[in-house]
């Protein structure tokens, strides 16, 4: 007889590059197949629900205009992440980060709606990425002092955020004459952030995007700071004898997350809203993690992964429209793609290895 064992997952030596590159397109194939038949099973026309989801957004310059102002805020909340996410710092509540940076950057014409000059929209943006870093230093401090999981912390701290938003537009930020809506005043033509083509709400945060990406790429590829959070990532035992202190990558990879997240927050309201609202809190925090990790933490991979789910974003508000697909179905292809993903990582960085059967002889 024969007894029957189950394959082990065992370390590869070295991750292979080809497969390492094809692990994101592949993993997007695969949760696209998963879906089509999901939309089967509900009913829905799945050629119909593709079409709208994938490539409407390129078919028209203000569908595509669109995707890319989904783009900037996920990608600058994703850069930022990721850099935490190297070094082992888990910082799961950017979306918090990122209505603290709109709240702190809406203060300005809020209390000041009369102001007016060029200085103003810079500021905001600078204001919301300190007030992001402000709302991560919280979960910094909690785990450095305390040793509380970073995961919680920062996740329960964006439950906060939206009361405190909320309170804010219900109460001393409610605009008088906003007919009882909970939002604040409509902000001042100066506190607008200049968009970048006539006639579409693309806007100069794109370009900040873009600019902080390879800001990101020379921080963590070149600089040695970046070198020592990417080794405390790695092998912490190792980096705490070489004297790289784990509460100092703690406290800068939540900064920076939180920075990031900010800044994005900033550039939504001082962008596309022209105004702070409830709805503010889009899900951009949450989504920025599967950016991250579709874009293999590296900020190159980071911009595609980021017009990828922006193409998801813009396809999937066509399909609830074009091919009555719900809400909830566009989020399950989100979280499909990530799960996807993972699987495929898994696979090429280790292997499957198959026991030896071993034969028993008959009693």
């Amino acid at each position: 007889m024969s007894s029957f064992a189950l394959p082990t997952l065992v370390r590869r030596q070295r991750a292979s590059l080809k497969a390492t590159l094809i692990a994101p397109p592949a993993a997007l194939a695969v949760a696209i197949v998963l879906n089509l038949i999901l939309y089967v099973i509900m009913g829905r026309d799945p050629l119909a629900v593709l079409h709208a989801m994938i490539l409407e957004p390129f078919l028209s310059w203000a569908s595509f205009s669109e995707v890319l102002l989904k783009t900037g805020p996920l990608l600058l909340i994703a850069q930022g992440l990721a850099i935490g996410f190297r070094a082992k710092v888990f910082n799961i509540g950017a979306e918090g980060q990122f209505i603290l940076g709109a709240i702190f950057a809406s203060a300005i014409p809020v209390w000041f709606p009369q102001a007016t000059g060029g200085w103003i929209w810079p500021v905001m943006l600078l204001l919301g990425a300190i007030g992001g870093a402000l709302w991560a230093s919280l979960t910094a401090f909690w785990r450095v002092r305390l040793n509380a999981n970073e995961i919680l912390v920062s996740l329960m701290l964006s439950l906060v955020a939206a009361q405190f938003l909320y309170y804010l537009l219900l109460g001393p930020w409610k605009d008088p004459a906003g007919f009882n809506f909970p939002q604040s005043v409509m902000f001042q033509y100066d506190a607008m952030v200049p968009t970048l083509f006539a006639g579409t709400r693309v806007n100069v945060s794109l370009l900040i995007a873009f600019a902080l990406s390879i800001a990101a790429w020379v921080f963590m590829e070149k600089s040695f700071m970046g070198y020592k959070l990417q080794v405390g990532g790695l092998a912490p035992r190792a980096a705490g004898y070489a004297g790289f202190k784990e509460s100092r990558a703690i406290w800068l990879s939540l900064l920076i997350g939180g920075f990031a997240a900010g800044l994005a927050g900033a550039a939504e309201v001082a962008g596309p809203l022209g105004q702070l609202q409830r709805s503010i809190s889009t899900g951009y925090g949450y989504a920025a993690i599967i950016v991250a990790y579709l874009g293999a933490l590296h900020p190159i991979g980071i911009i595609i992964s980021s017009l990828v789910m922006a193409v998801i974003y813009i396809g999937g508000d066509n399909a609830m429209v074009s091919a009555n697909l719900p809400i909830a179905a566009v989020r399950v292809f989100q979280g499909s793609l990530l799960l996807a993903y993972l699987i495929a990582v898994a696979f090429v960085r280790y292997r499957l290895e198959w026991p030896h059967k071993i034969q028993r002889s008959p009693t």
